[in-house]
């Protein structure tokens, strides 16, 4: 009994991005790729009770047919991923009052698009105003961070009844632990000269386990010098700017580092992300963290003499967040100059930078405290183990014999 199956070209939502509150626009990428560069989705479809009926005339199955070769398969996706977003002719052949009618409705759809776009500029002015209230606390955690003050005891003890729900904390709530020597007297805080909290904002982005992936072990010593992280929003346009701020260092000279992401008014008047700029960063002499010197000795075929050559290559490092990926113009990609490997990886490296941003944004910023002592890694591991769960589920069912052989037949699970 052969089963034939139906090539399903992606759909046009697939192509538009999202809101900046979640995953990152690729529009400069996704949008302007030439036709058939689309992957069509396969779908399963129910198996004809006549085996003949599922056959032409010659006996050949044409699903079967494409199935065994790869390349005709490749051939007939192109075609059809070319034939998304082109009319199929049926609006042009309803009758004129009712084509009348839809562009009416286009019309209330223009509307609505307004409406949308001030609603998603309203949100940004209340993003702004609560972000001039949180100003006070980041300046106060700035201080107590680079040592500049202590904290009140108001503060300390609002602190430490936080987490008063944690059943560790009840547990030890009112405990006073006193570390002794040998000798039995009270060890000295070897801490109590130390200024602020060293490391607090390495040990933060550390804890965060997309950006921890960026940090190399050199970056480290570099990172160790950042005394601020801060948001601000762009003026006279829709965007966000991201401030680094480093104390002196042996890696480079300045003293603020920033990367801005723009957005752009997207489908329906919502916001998506358009582009991102970094810093120029300048690099002390033989400090460039995102690039490595390699060297080669090199002989002269003539005179036998050899020479010592430096060369300097990209390498990984944290510090090329401030150096984003660029997608290429509408020209370079109607021209040919970019082919589908390419702009698969360029996407891959946009949807990284813009969640990186959105992490500091969101996450890392508001929340540095719960990540530097671990509390937000909690919440994280406890969602990724519901996930994990139902993935155990799925497994199971898949050694089950029945369900096994259900999901070979497309009954349960089919693509829509």
């Amino acid at each position: 009994m052969s089963e034939s199956q139906d090539i399903k070209p992606r759909a046009e939502d697939d192509l538009i991005a999202p809101t900046p509150q979640n995953t990152p626009l690729n529009t400069q990428v996704l949008a302007n790729r030439p036709a058939g560069l689309g992957k069509p989705q396969v779908e399963d479809v129910a198996e004809d009770e006549d085996e003949d009926d599922a056959e032409d005339v010659s006996g050949v199955n044409p699903a079967s047919l494409l199935a065994s070769n790869p390349a005709l398969l490749a051939l007939a996706q192109g075609k059809l991923g070319s034939l998304v977003g082109r009319p199929s002719g049926y609006i042009e052949s309803l009758p004129p009052a009712v084509r009348r009618r839809i562009d009416g409705l286009k019309g209330l759809q223009v509307e609505h698009s307004k409406i949308e776009s001030e609603f998603q500029l309203a949100i940004l002015e209340v993003e702004k105003k609560f972000l001039a209230k949180y100003q006070p606390l980041y300046d106060r955690r700035e201080a107590i961070i680079t040592g500049k003050e202590e904290p009140t005891e108001k503060e300390v003890e609002e602190g430490k009844n936080a987490d008063s729900d944690d059943e560790d904390e009840e547990e030890t709530e009112g405990a006073q632990i006193t570390e002794v020597d040998d000798d039995g007297k009270e060890k000295k805080d070897e801490g109590a000269d130390a200024k602020g909290i060293p490391e607090f904002w390495l040990t933060a982005m550390k804890n965060s386990m997309p950006l921890a992936e960026t940090i190399t072990d050199s970056d480290e010593e570099a990172l160790k010098s950042l005394e601020d992280i801060r948001l601000s929003y762009l003026d006279g346009q829709a965007g966000f700017c991201l401030h680094f701020t480093f104390a002196p260092n042996d890696f480079f000279e300045d003293k603020e580092l920033t990367k801005t992401y723009y957005y752009q008014v997207g489908y329906g008047g919502d916001f998506v992300y358009d582009k991102a700029v970094g810093s120029d960063i300048k690099w002390k002499e033989d400090k460039d963290l995102t690039k490595k010197i390699e060297i080669k000795k090199q002989r002269n075929k003539t005179s036998g003499r050899t020479r010592v050559v430096r060369k300097s290559v990209p390498t990984e490092s944290f510090f090329n967040f401030f150096k984003p990926p660029q997608p290429p113009t509408r020209e370079e990609l109607e021209e040919g100059d970019v082919d589908e490997e390419e702009l698969e990886e360029l996407d891959g490296r946009l949807e990284i930078d813009y969640q990186l941003g959105e992490d500091f944004k969101e996450k890392i910023i508001p929340r540095a405290v719960d990540y530097f002592t671990g509390k937000a890694l909690r919440y994280e591991d406890d969602f990724e183990d519901e996930f994990e769960d139902d993935d155990e589920d799925y497994e199971d069912d898949d050694d089950d014999e029945d369900g096994a052989q259900q999901g070979a037949d497309g009954q349960d699970c089919k693509q829509q």
